[in-house]
């Protein structure tokens, strides 16, 4: 199965592709689709889409998990978060790939066992259970890869039932 995470965002987009096999995690491409901050807001919403498109085209993936956003501060940044998210989803949808959607805390559960774990923590088992031999860059591909390696812990049984 290839599972293909993502990190939400505007700036920067994370994304991780895997395969699993329902024992290990392969990873297949990590990366970010970023965006110029010099670009009109609904340019850089283009620019997601069209590399979103891309990505599935090429990888075909069986499944897409997106990370909820939580936000408790800035309210402006969660709504271009919010609309980038769209967008992703969107593209996922118009590709008829189902879409996972989990928390925070789900995925650090899922990666590391502790719904507490750091942030270098998630990273780290991140890293391992894909037998890498440094942690992903930047730290929204990290990201994305743990997302889609929740998704392959938790998600199947999502999937089937």
């Amino acid at each position: 199965m290839v599972i293909l995470g993502i990190d939400p965002g505007y700036a920067t987009v994370g994304y991780g592709v895997v395969q699993y096999d329902n024992v290990r995690f392969t990873p297949l491409a990590y990366g970010a689709i970023t965006t110029p901050a010099s670009l009109p807001f609904p340019q850089r919403l283009e620019m997601i889409y069209r590399d979103m498109t891309t990505l599935l085209e090429k990888f075909h993936p069986d499944c897409m998990a997106v990370e909820k956003l939580y936000f408790n501060t800035n309210t402006t940044t969660a709504i271009d978060v919010a609309q980038a998210r769209g967008i992703v989803l969107l593209c996922a949808r118009l590709a008829e790939v189902p879409i996972f959607e989990y928390t925070p805390l789900q995925v650090k559960m899922s990666v590391t066992g502790y719904g507490q774990a750091e942030k270098s923590q998630v990273m780290e088992m991140t890293r391992i259970l894909l037998r890498l031999d440094k942690i992903p860059r930047p730290d929204d591909a990290a990201d994305a890869l743990a997302i889609a390696i929740c998704q392959g812990h938790t998600g199947l049984s999502r999937m089937r039932g």
